[in-house]
C-alpha cells in the first residue's frame, strides 16, 4: 500500500491550529498532533523522561515526575545548546510515535498537527500538502495572553523563536485565514476538506 495522503498543519502560537484541526477531525480526517505526543513522552513515566533527567538533571522534573515545562522553556530560550540537546532527545521519539500513530490511523487522509513544521525542516518530504493557519500577529498576541496568562513580552519572545508569518506562508500550499472567528473558518475548512478528499 502506498503512503497515505497526508497534510501538515502548522501555524504560529495562538493562530487556532487546534480549533482548525478539530474541524477537520469532525469531517473524518485522522489527526496526529505532535504536541499531544510530546506531552505524552514528557508526562510522569513518559518514554522520554529517563533521557531528559539524565541530560538535564532532576531539577527539570516536577514532583510527580513530569518534565517541568516552564523551567525547560526558560532554559531553551536562553541557551541554544540546551534546545539542541532537548530536540535531540525528543525529535526522534516524536518521529517514531507519529509513524506508529499514522499506521494505526483510520480516515480518508491524515493531518499532522505540527506547530514547528517550517522550523523542523524534514516535514516537506513526509506530507503532500502544507496547510498554514494564518492570522494577524496582533490577534496571536491577544489570544495567547488571554489563554495562557502570559505577558505580552513573553508572547512576542515565543513568536520570535518561531518561523515568521511570512516564512510559514511561503512554505504553505494552502492557507486558512483565522482572524475572523468560526463562521469565517467553516467554509474554508469545508472547501479544503473536499479538495483533500479528491486528492486522497
Amino acid at each position: 500500500m502506498g503512503a497515505r495522503f497526508a497534510v501538515g498543519l502548522t501555524g504560529g502560537i495562538g493562530c487556532g491550529k487546534s480549533t482548525v484541526a478539530d474541524l477537520f477531525a469532525a469531517r473524518g480526517a485522522a489527526l496526529i498532533d505532535t504536541d499531544v505526543i510530546a506531552h505524552q513522552l514528557t508526562a510522569p513515566g513518559g518514554a522520554a523522561m529517563a533521557a531528559l533527567l539524565q541530560a538535564f538533571g532532576p531539577d527539570y522534573a516536577t514532583p510527580d515526575g513530569a518534565m517541568d515545562r516552564a523551567r525547560m522553556r526558560e532554559l531553551v530560550f536562553t541557551d541554544p545548546g540546551a534546545r539542541t540537546r532537548l530536540e535531540a532527545i525528543l525529535h526522534p521519539m516524536i518521529r517514531a510515535a507519529t509513524a506508529t500513530a499514522a499506521l494505526a490511523a483510520t480516515g480518508p487522509y491524515l493531518i499532522y498537527v505540527v506547530p514547528l513544521l517550517v522550523e523542523s525542516g524534514n516535514w516537506r518530504g513526509r506530507v503532500q500538502r502544507i496547510l498554514a493557519i494564518d492570522c494577524r500577529e496582533s490577534t496571536q498576541i491577544a489570544r495567547v495572553m488571554a489563554r495562557n496568562g502570559l505577558p505580552e513580552a513573553q508572547v512576542q519572545a515565543i513568536m520570535a523563536a518561531q518561523a515568521s508569518r511570512q516564512q510559514r506562508l511561503d512554505a504553505a500550499d494552502d492557507v486558512i485565514d483565522n482572524d475572523a472567528g468560526l463562521d469565517a473558518l467553516l467554509p474554508q475548512v469545508e472547501r479544503l476538506h473536499q479538495f483533500y478528499l479528491a486528492l486522497a
